[in-house]
């Protein structure tokens, strides 16, 4: 990677060129579009729930070619969007580009983008402030051949009502895009190049570096201990929009060539921890059920094409959605350091609240699930739950995960639950899988074991449900795990 410290950022914005210098790396995409004049996209919440800054990025689908993919920009840094081009709703008409963002041209309706024009046909704007965000999904959509409800899942809408905005997806469906668009998607190069950024902010000096192997990593986190390691972002995105804290030094892994393999052995799937979600959800689709239903209620479709499997693990969150599943299914978390790699038990790699097993100078590498069932096993039962107040766009109340497997007999040969929301870490209910051992998989298995998952956990009361609430919850998404799987 580079050994001079670059005093600039560049990429291009609705294919403009732009090189900027004196600027935080630590500033999102969203506030630097607004702060130089381009307005058209908006901030709604600054937290990555309602859409409204939406744009979309030419990044790498999980069929390895280049595809449109929409973004929350309010939780990207500019360090990410380094070397990439970014496309926002006042950039996509079929007209001329405006040569600057403080100067617009008049557009006619037939300059206006399919997706513009369909919204148009359909009153799919009412006030306004979300239509871009909703444009830009529908964008990204229009040239996967998917512009559907699904598409525009993390955009919220506050006044229009969504049946028209269904409306305008369901009349750019099946189009065959033939433009500028579908040319510059074929010209895209999807290599993101090492950088080293470095600029004085407010006082203080602040580095950004994107290193493309995992030994550059492992350097870098010797020479700077204290580094914050940085992958979609989408978590640590929250603290960069509100500016709650300072970074000194920023590490990317996100063009780390190591960390974004999934590899499939006889045995299990080894997934690198800087895989976005998005990939996992395609290229894993059917392998683990339990990782697809969570995957899909994990976040929206912006965060999932950025979120990664290290930074949901990594975080630590008590009420990371991902944990559960990975700990109902026996995964393995490898970490890597200078002095070589190791692999544990993810039941063993949370520590405490917001703390794990890894160690100052290394890297979360990948994650193990095994594909192997006891021997015996007649049949694998396995599902995930997360409840919270809203579908795909919300905090988990409480979120579980369960694997039994059963013996020709019906006989339980092995139990996990995962839970989270429950403790001050994702946890399993190991007094409940001891008693589960052997039993048969019965109604009064289930109504036996109630008294003891009951007391399972202490969990706290907070804004999103009293404790008795989550201790309900943990029974009965268990014997709902049953109705569903007799």
């Amino acid at each position: 990677m580079p050994q001079q410290l670059d005093v600039q950022l560049s990429f291009t914005i609705n294919g403009e060129p732009v090189s900027i210098k004196d600027v935080s790396p630590a500033m999102t995409l969203l506030e630097y579009l607004r702060l130089s004049g381009r307005s058209g996209t908006k901030e709604g919440c600054g937290d990555g729930d309602c859409g409204a800054c939406t744009v979309a990025l030419i990044g790498e689908g999980a069929d390895g070619q280049p595809h449109y993919q929409a973004v929350n920009s309010c939780l990207i840094p500019l360090g990410a969007v380094a070397g990439r081009q970014v496309l926002t709703a006042d950039g996509i008409t079929n007209g001329q580009i405006p040569k600057s963002p403080l100067v617009k041209e008049p557009v006619t309706a037939a300059d206006l983008h399919p997706v513009q024009a369909a919204m148009v046909e359909t009153g799919g704007s009412q006030c306004g402030y979300c239509t871009p965000g909703f444009i830009m999904s529908l964008f990204a959509a229009y040239y996967d051949g998917t512009p559907d409800d699904l598409s525009v899942e993390g955009n919220l809408c506050r006044c229009t009502g969504y049946i028209p905005i269904r409306r305008a997806a369901e009349l750019v469906a099946d189009a065959a895009p033939q433009d500028r668009f579908v040319e510059q998607l074929t010209s895209a190069s999807l290599e993101l190049a090492a950088l080293a950024y470095t600029t004085q902010n407010n006082g203080h000096s602040e580095q950004f570096y994107r290193p493309t192997q995992l030994s550059e990593v492992l350097d870098l986190l010797q020479r700077y201990p204290d580094a914050t390691l940085v992958a979609g972002a989408t978590d640590l995105g929250l603290e960069m929009s509100w500016h709650r804290q300072h970074y000194p030094v920023l590490i990317s892994l996100e063009a780390v060539t190591e960390l974004k393999q999934i590899c499939h052995t006889d045995d299990y799937v080894e997934i690198g921890a800087a895989v976005p979600l998005s990939h996992i959800e395609t290229n894993l689709h059917g392998v683990f059920p339990s990782l697809d239903e969570m995957i899909h209620w994990f976040a929206a479709r912006q965060v999932r094409n950025r979120a990664t499997l290290g930074g949901n693990i990594g975080t630590a969150s008590p009420i990371g959605d991902l944990p559960p599943v990975l700990l109902s299914l026996d995964a393995s978390v490898k970490l890597a350091g200078s002095s070589g790699e190791r692999t544990l038990p993810l039941a063993d790699f949370f520590t405490g609240y917001r703390q794990t097993q890894r160690q100052p100078g290394e890297v979360i590498a990948s994650v193990q699930i095994p594909k192997a069932l006891v021997p015996g096993t007649a049949r694998r039962l396995a599902q995930a739950y997360k409840i919270g107040k809203r579908g795909t766009d919300d905090i988990s109340i409480v979120a579980a995960a369960f694997a039994v497997d059963v013996d020709g007999d019906n006989q339980i040969l092995k139990a996990r639950l995962g839970y989270g929301g429950v403790a001050a870490t994702p946890a399993r209910a190991i007094a409940v899988e001891d008693f589960l051992l052997g039993k048969p998989w019965t109604a009064d298995t289930i109504q036996a074991v109630k008294p003891i998952l009951q007391e399972a956990f202490n969990p706290l009361t907070d804004l999103r449900g009293s404790a008795e609430y989550r201790k309900r919850l943990v029974v009965n998404l268990f014997e709902k795990f049953f109705v569903e799987f007799p």
